[in-house]
C-alpha cells in the first residue's frame, strides 16, 4: 500500500513546464505569422488607395483574375465622346476610363507574373532534382570508394547558406550588359559577341533585360543555391533504407539501374514528396532573386519577364505613391497564391499516397463492421 507522500509525488505533473517552454514560439507565431495571415484575408476584401476601408467583396479577385473590357481609344476620341460635356463631366469620364485601364493592367500583370512563376519554378526544380538525386545515389553507393566525400558535400551545400541578395548582386555584376560584364567578355573572346568596345552596343547578350536570358540565369541561380540542400535530404532518405535490401539485390546480380528503379526510388517516395512540396512552396513564393536581378533603380525597372507573383504582390503597394497603396490587390493575390499552393500540395500528397496502407485500412474497417454486425445478431455478445 503506497503511503500518502508517495501518492502525492505521483500526482505531480510536469507537463505544464513543457507548455511554458514552448509558449514563446506560439506567441511569436501568432504576432508575426498568424495575425498577418488573417489580416491579409481581411484586406483582400477591401478597396485600394483611398478606399482601403471600404468593403468591396470579391471585386479585387475579379479584377486580377478576369479581363476587364476597356475602350483603349478613349483618349484618342475624346472630342467625339465628350462633346457638349462640362469640364467636370469630361474629367470624370476620362478618370473612369483610366480606372478601367488600371483594372485591365492588374489582370495582365497578374497573369504574366503567374506564368513567370511557373516557368522559373519548373526550370529550376527539374534540373535540381535530377542533379541532387544523381549525386545522392553516387555518394551513398557502398561499392564506390570516392575520396573526399565530406569535402564535396560541404562545398555543394555552401551556396545554400549564402544570402540571396549577395548572390543576386554577384550574378548581376557577372551578367552586366556592358563591356565590363564577365559573361559577355567570355562570349566575346570565343567570337559569339563581336562589338564589345561600345557600352551601348546591341551585340551584348541581354542577360538582364532580355526575355529568356534572365530567366535562364535565375533558374541557374536557384538550382545552384538549392541542389546541395536537396542532395543532403535525399542522402538521408537513402541511408535510412535497410542495407540488406541492397546486399540481396547485389547477390541476385541486379544492375545499378535495377537497384535504383526497384529499391531506391520507391522507398524514397516519402522524402521525394517532402522535397517536391517544399520546393513547390518556395518556387511559388520566389521573390528575392527575381526582384533584385534587374537593371536600373526602382521597382519600375524590374524586367516583366521575371516578375513573379510575390514581386507582383510587393509592387501593388509600393509603386504608386506615399499615400496611394493597393493593399486590396496585394491581399487578393496573396490569398490566390495560398489557394494554388494548397491545391497543388493536396494533389501531390494524393498522387503519392501509400495505396497498400489505404487498402489494408479499408480491409480492417470492413472486418470490424462485419464483426459488429455479427455481434448484434447474438444480442451484442460475442461467441
Amino acid at each position: 500500500m503506497a503511503s500518502a507522500a508517495q501518492r502525492r509525488i505521483k500526482s505531480i505533473s510536469y507537463a505544464k513546464y513543457g507548455y511554458i517552454f514552448i509558449l514563446p514560439f506560439f506567441l511569436v507565431y501568432f504576432f508575426f505569422q498568424f495575425w498577418p495571415l488573417i489580416n491579409t484575408f481581411v484586406l483582400s476584401f477591401h478597396g485600394n488607395d483611398t478606399t482601403v476601408d471600404k468593403y468591396v467583396g470579391l471585386d479585387n479577385y475579379k479584377t486580377i483574375l478576369f479581363e476587364t473590357e476597356v475602350d483603349n481609344d478613349i483618349l484618342l476620341r475624346t472630342s467625339d465622346k465628350l462633346e457638349g460635356k462640362s469640364a467636370e463631366e469630361k474629367k470624370a469620364m476620362i478618370k473612369a476610363e483610366q480606372d478601367k485601364q488600371a483594372l485591365q493592367s492588374q489582370h495582365e500583370f497578374f497573369k504574366k507574373s503567374f506564368g513567370n512563376t511557373l516557368i522559373l519554378w519548373f526550370g529550376n526544380f527539374i534540373p535540381q532534382i535530377i542533379l541532387s538525386l544523381s549525386l545522392a545515389v553516387w555518394f551513398t553507393d557502398a561499392m564506390l570508394k570516392i575520396p573526399g566525400k565530406g569535402f564535396f558535400k560541404v562545398v555543394m551545400y555552401m551556396p545554400n547558406i549564402i544570402t540571396a541578395a549577395s548572390v543576386a548582386v554577384l550574378f548581376l555584376s557577372l551578367c552586366s550588359e556592358s563591356k565590363y560584364g564577365a559573361f559577355n567578355q567570355i562570349l566575346h573572346s570565343v567570337g559569339v559577341v563581336e562589338d564589345i568596345e561600345s557600352t551601348a552596343s546591341d551585340d551584348f547578350v541581354k542577360f538582364v533585360t532580355g526575355t529568356w536570358e534572365p530567366r535562364i540565369v535565375i533558374m541557374f541561380i536557384q538550382t545552384w543555391m538549392w541542389f546541395g540542400n536537396t542532395m543532403i535530404m535525399l542522402m538521408s532518405g537513402i541511408m535510412g533504407i535497410n542495407p540488406s535490401l541492397f546486399e540481396a539485390a547485389s547477390i541476385d546480380g541486379a544492375t545499378s539501374g535495377q537497384v535504383f528503379r526497384k529499391i531506391t526510388l520507391p522507398l524514397l517516395s516519402p522524402i521525394m514528396v517532402y522535397t517536391l512540396v517544399t520546393s513547390m512552396i518556395g518556387g511559388l513564393q520566389m521573390f528575392d532573386i527575381p526582384y533584385l536581378f534587374h537593371k536600373g533603380t526602382g521597382i519600375s525597372s524590374i524586367n516583366p519577364n521575371v516578375r513573379t507573383v510575390a514581386v507582383f504582390i510587393y509592387e501593388r503597394f509600393h509603386t504608386r505613391g506615399t499615400n496611394d497603396f493597393s493593399y486590396g490587390y496585394s491581399g487578393a493575390a496573396s490569398v490566390l497564391l495560398f489557394i494554388v499552393t494548397l491545391i497543388l500540395g493536396s494533389i501531390t500528397f494524393y498522387l503519392n499516397r501509400d495505396k497498400d496502407a489505404i487498402a489494408k485500412k479499408k480491409q480492417r474497417k470492413k472486418l470490424a463492421q462485419q464483426a459488429k454486425i455479427k455481434n448484434k445478431q447474438f444480442g451484442g455478445l460475442s461467441i
